[in-house]
């Protein structure tokens, strides 16, 4: 057996099994997407995001053990509650083994993301940093005073997203027994001291991940395209942008605004006199995002009042380039369609956009 020595009596192991490896079946006494994959277990999906440009070579080794199926049928051999929880390393389909998964060879090292909760990395051997195969953990923890350093620090590929980490708690909240010299600290189901070990037992993982998309062509919509725009043929009007390029989302905000007041019992197409304002929200492909309206008016400023606000037609969002875009609206309920070309009110973020985008 082979360990790797962490801090604070804690370790992350990767041992070598022999050929296969028994389950004692009569228990001994008991002790205690970028890219997406999803493992799923008994207790619910946990979803993590593959980090592929902070940690190439160990994405793609990751990459290679889902498809190739050697991660077929494995399961969650360690927890240590307020550490971590381990899988990748055995299968088990019942009876009375739990053959070690097949290994490919080692993949080099490449800690740059510390080890904080969430985070998911790979288990390697002691003393070796380059030595990562099969195994990865879950951080239950800030471990990275721990595991940052030592061993070349533990490579962190992947993490946890969504309410995946819900899951991961309630995995490192199950009763562990020991069997064997292996398997010391293995999280069980519904078992009796004294049971054979089945399927059932067990935190069975299934790991899936997404198909790739292919980036679009030409120019795609990123953060440094935050900020403000507006049309100067037309007064009184303008545009907040925010890109959220994690989310693939884009939220505007479209906002007139009166130089002078209007006159008393004047009525306006949309909203009310001297305050008119919508958002919307929507997905982003490429150079494009088809945003759903949502309608507000009232409220004065700085006084509690009531803002109504309506579902109300669409606007498509697109760029040509970091410093031009164009609105097309369509809103139903005053039947108005049109479009309005749009530049920046001040150029800061242009540098931010042409380095994000390549240009």
């Amino acid at each position: 057996m082979f360990r790797v020595r962490q801090y604070k009596g804690h370790k992350i192991n990767r041992r070598v099994p022999a050929a296969l490896f028994a389950i004692a079946l009569l228990a001994l006494p008991v002790v205690a997407m970028a890219r997406t994959a999803l493992i799923a277990t008994p207790l619910g999906n946990i979803e993590i995001e593959l980090l592929e440009a902070d940690a190439p070579k160990t994405v793609a080794n990751f990459l290679n053990y889902v498809e190739s199926g050697r991660y077929a049928n494995t399961f969650i051999h360690r927890n240590i509650p307020g550490f971590v929880i381990q899988g990748g390393g055995f299968t088990f389909t019942g009876g009375n083994t739990a053959p070690g998964v097949v290994r490919f060879p080692a993949v080099e090292n490449e800690f740059k993301i510390s080890n904080t909760r969430g985070t998911v990395a790979m288990a390697k051997l002691d003393n070796q940093p380059d030595s990562a195969t099969n195994e990865w953990f879950i951080n239950l923890a800030d471990n990275s005073a721990n595991l940052d350093t030592q061993n070349g620090g533990f490579t962190v590929f992947a993490r946890v997203i969504g309410n995946g980490m819900a899951v991961a708690d309630a995995i490192s909240q199950l009763k562990t027994i020991q069997t064997n010299t292996t398997f010391t600290d293995l999280p069980v189901i519904n078992y009796t001291e004294g049971n054979f070990l089945t399927v059932a037992n067990l935190a069975m993982t299934a790991i899936t991940v997404d198909a790739v998309t292919p980036p679009p062509d030409g120019f795609v919509m990123n953060a440094g395209l935050n900020d403000a725009w507006y049309n100067p043929n037309t007064d009184g009007q303008g545009f907040f942008i925010t890109v959220y390029p994690n989310i693939g989302m884009v939220s505007l905000a479209w906002f007139t605004y009166d130089t002078a007041l209007p006159a008393p019992g004047a009525t306006a197409n949309l909203g009310s006199p001297g305050h008119r304002w919508l958002t919307a929200l929507g997905t982003i492909q490429g150079d494009t995002a088809v945003l759903n309206i949502d309608v507000a008016s009232g409220g004065l400023f700085d006084t509690s009042t009531v803002i109504d606000h309506q579902p109300d037609g669409t606007i498509t969002l697109s760029f040509a380039d970091c410093s031009a875009g164009l609105v097309e609206y369509n809103i139903p309920s005053i039947n108005q369609q049109g479009n309005v070309p749009i530049q920046r009110v001040a150029n800061d973020n242009v540098v931010v956009c042409e380095a994000l985008s390549g240009q």
